[in-house]
């Protein structure tokens, strides 16, 4: 799957699989979480900042474990991965792409008021 494709597959089900208001929550805290790790290990490794380079990695590793749990208290989870190929390319899209355009659409905000509880 192209990365057009993909990123219409996400977005024709992300409202289906962002119900559960622990999870919107999470997602609106730690997105951010994934995005300044993300750009700061692109820093690091540029500078070879070593130290820090592993403590943006971590960063992004615990937004990503946190997501995956948040997913596990929705009623429909994630499809699974297909493989690592397409695992990177999934996460890297939802945080860059998906997700910020579901918090600025309204998207996120509609769901939270919406929201189970689960």
């Amino acid at each position: 799957m192209g990365v057009v494709q993909l990123l219409r597959w996400q977005w024709d089900g992300y409202q289906r699989y962002h119900q559960s208001r622990a999870n919107l929550v999470l997602h609106i805290l730690v997105v951010p979480l994934f995005l300044a790790g993300n750009i700061l290990l692109v820093v690091a490794l540029a500078r070879a900042w070593w130290l820090t380079a592993l403590v943006s990695l971590a960063a992004m590793v615990v937004s990503v474990a946190l997501q995956g749990r948040g997913h596990g208290r929705e009623a429909m989870p994630p499809e699974p991965f297909t493989g690592p190929a397409n695992a990177v390319g999934r996460i890297f899209l939802e945080q860059w792409v998906t997700f910020p355009r579901f918090v600025l659409s309204g998207g996120w905000w509609r769901a939270l008021r919406n929201a189970s509880a689960r």
